[in-house]
């Protein structure tokens, strides 16, 4: 049975939507590209992108021939499917002018106007978009961009878990339904908080930067700018970096002559967040429980208040914490409470370990690697690129664990192009070593706690973390780290 002009013309639409709706980092991407073109799934996902772009333009020039390219010109029922062409027609088009925007957007914190704004708001009004309609959307292709943008280059890596994960984030900002959230939720994901789990040197500050620089934005259409500049949108704090006497004021800021010093007003970070913006937490673990129950009802409220004042302030951005500390632990301890854990992890997401993105992908260390290299010494750097290589799958430096993830791995390719050589098992072995020969000599209680405040400051290179970690003051950290 042949398929009737007007079922093929529904089903051509449904399947557009399909495409422009699909989470870009997941195989359901290419699965409804391949549908919408006819394409087999093991065709080139570059390709078969440009083929689908190519049949959307056709249909739309057809209809614009046929003075049919109006959202009036279609049933009120088919007016969502024929806003989804026009949309994906429109979203291709321009998406270089995105990118372009971005990336000059992301030298400045002032708001650059869209270039090409007027161009693009005429265009949605000349398919029978309204101006409101028409604002919302152009806010949503930058947002969509925006987080691709981040994502696909702030975490790099083939690895199956590394794909997992920037489908993970892309879910956080839009939800699996991205209609969904154009529709209901784009301005109220603020009261969704996320936690980052994983090691250190993960990238639990990538990825909570790739979200906190691509939250909704509204666009001006008098202005034709994005207010405020997504440079402005993400603050960060780790929190090991300051005393704990100080770590409230941080956060909640103080007011005048609210403790000794406090000689002038102090806005803190979640006063200096917008509603578009994310506040990330790191280390927040760390923090006392007298600030998790004031953070705790930030969650809770939304409402703090500075250091020494009465007046209540509202937080207005979303929240980001990030730990390597196993907080289950911790809650057992009493270290941690467990209203406040339950609250943070709304959304939580595991960062994957670089042993574990090798295990699954070999071919990951040699791709991060080139990566740190070009970061580090910019353009023209494949000699450097295949020394380190040739370093890393040495046999003495196979089938090393990583314990520094890729934050190691960066420190390994600094010292290869510095030295021409690095051996990853023989500094393990060395520092296993040490550890064996101070237990061989008998050590005395300090000379063990020297040893121990030593190995914390090198994966910390902090004295605040390793004295909250140990119980000492930072003073008697910092005499220990410092003996020979």
């Amino acid at each position: 049975m042949k398929t009737k002009p007007r079922e093929k013309e529904h089903i051509f639409l449904r399947r557009v939507a399909a495409s422009i709706y699909a989470n870009p980092f997941t195989p359901a991407r290419h699965e409804a590209d391949c549908r919408l073109t006819g394409l087999a799934k093991d065709t080139d996902p570059d390709f078969v992108l440009q083929k689908a772009i190519q049949m959307v333009n056709s249909r739309v020039k057809a209809m614009t021939g046929a003075g049919r390219a109006h959202l009036s010109a279609c049933d009120p029922g088919d007016r969502p499917a024929l806003a989804n062409l026009f949309l994906f027609f429109l979203f291709h088009k321009y998406l270089p002018f995105f990118d372009l925007h971005i990336r000059k957007q992301n030298q400045t914190t002032q708001s650059l106007p869209l270039d090409f704004g007027r161009d693009l708001e005429k265009e949605m009004a000349a398919f029978g978009f309204s101006p409101k309609e028409t604002g919302q959307y152009i806010a949503l292709f930058f947002q969509m961009r925006r987080a691709f943008f981040f994502i696909h280059t702030s975490l790099i890596g083939n690895s199956p878990c590394m794909e997992k994960l920037r489908a993970r984030l892309w879910n956080t900002l839009f939800t699996y339904d991205i209609r969904e959230y154009a529709q209901n939720l784009i301005d109220k994901l603020e009261d969704f908080s996320t936690l980052m789990v994983g090691k250190t040197g993960t990238g639990k500050g990538l990825a909570a930067a790739a979200i906190g620089r691509s939250g909704f934005i509204p666009y001006d259409d008098k202005t034709h700018c994005f207010t405020p500049s997504f440079t402005r949108a993400f603050l960060a704090i780790n929190l090991c970096q300051y005393p704990e006497q100080l770590i409230e004021s941080e956060l909640f800021g103080h007011a005048r002559g609210a403790f000794t010093g406090a000689v002038a007003e102090h806005q803190g970070i979640f006063t200096r967040s917008s509603r578009q913006g994310a506040v990330f937490l790191d280390e927040i673990g760390e923090v006392s429980i007298q600030t998790q129950i004031k953070l705790l009802r930030i969650l809770q409220e939304r409402t703090f208040n500075p250091v020494g004042s009465h007046t209540s302030l509202r937080f207005k951005g979303r929240l980001i914490g990030a730990t390597n500390q196993d907080l289950g632990m911790m809650i057992a301890m009493g270290k941690f409470r467990e209203d406040f854990y339950f609250r943070l992890c709304t959304d939580t997401i595991s960062l994957p370990s670089l042993k574990k993105r090798i295990d699954q992908y070999p071919q990951e260390l040699d791709l991060l690697a080139n990566h740190l290299v070009s970061k580090i010494a910019g353009t023209g750097t494949k000699k450097l690129q295949d020394r380190v290589r040739t370093v890393l799958q040495r046999p003495e430096n196979r089938d090393y664990d990583w314990p520094g993830n890729v934050r190691e791995l960066e420190q390994v390719v600094r010292r290869i192009i510095l030295h021409g050589s690095c051996r990853l098992q023989g500094q393990r072995e060395q520092q296993d070593d040490t550890g064996r020969s101070i237990f061989a000599q008998q050590p005395t209680v300090a000379r063990l706690t020297s040893y121990y405040c030593r190995l914390l400051y090198e994966k910390h290179n902090n004295y605040q973390a390793i004295a909250r970690i140990t119980g000492l003051d930072r003073r008697t950290v910092k005499k220990y780290v410092e003996q020979n």
